[in-house]
């Protein structure tokens, strides 16, 4: 059996799908919402419904959000000159035969991944608030729905391209959410920097 290495802890993984499984039923019902769709509004047991299952979610999301800080804040925040090499290849997906940097336990995109979803996340929580807590107050409303509709928009683009390269484009990144272990192999070719950080802790 191969030699496996630790990359996400039980708790990492249990947030992660909190945090997907609250965002993907808000993205549901916010297109319900956005386009009057019936059919969605049914799933959720009618509007009313689906506008209450909508806000606490929020909730849900808000707190599982604020708790991935605790997880991947400091990695996604560590930028280095590899970062730069990496964004100037694309992270070898434009290339047949890539040369891509070392990278350490999370590759830039998945830095700048969770970095947008950190910022847009927060603003879809804050306006998502306004909008259900202050009714009354219109010209935070009327800022509310902006903020609220374009980090709407900002996420339904980063989210399923960050499914596409968790699964079909980097085979073996998807067991980390499952399981939270990788082959030792794996790791140490695509994320070199972290497994030498391992060793030298050892």
């Amino acid at each position: 059996m191969a030699e496996m290495v630790r990359k996400a802890s039980a708790f990492e993984i249990f947030n992660h799908w909190v945090l997907a499984i609250s965002c993907l039923l808000l993205a549901l019902s916010g297109y319900g919402f956005l386009f009057k769709l019936e059919g969605i509004t049914a799933l959720f047991g009618g509007a009313n419904a689906m506008k209450d299952i909508h806000n606490y979610l929020g909730i849900v999301f808000t707190l599982s959000l604020f708790l991935s800080i605790f997880n991947w804040l400091k990695d996604a925040l560590s930028f280095d000159s590899d970062d730069i090499k990496w964004i100037a290849c694309a992270g070898g997906y434009l290339s047949k035969h890539p040369k891509v940097p070392p990278m350490g336990k999370l590759n830039t995109g998945q830095k700048l991944y969770y970095l947008a979803l950190l910022a847009f996340g927060i603003a879809i929580a804050i306006s998502g608030f306004v909008i259900w807590l202050m009714p009354g107050q219109r010209n935070y409303i009327i800022l509310s729905h902006l903020v609220h509709n374009i980090s709407f928009v900002v996420l339904m683009i980063a989210v399923p391209v960050h499914i596409y390269l968790a699964t079909i484009a980097n085979p073996g990144t998807f067991r980390i959410m499952v399981y939270g272990t990788v082959p030792y192999k794996w790791a140490a070719k695509r994320h070199p920097k972290w497994i030498q950080e391992l060793s030298h802790g050892k």
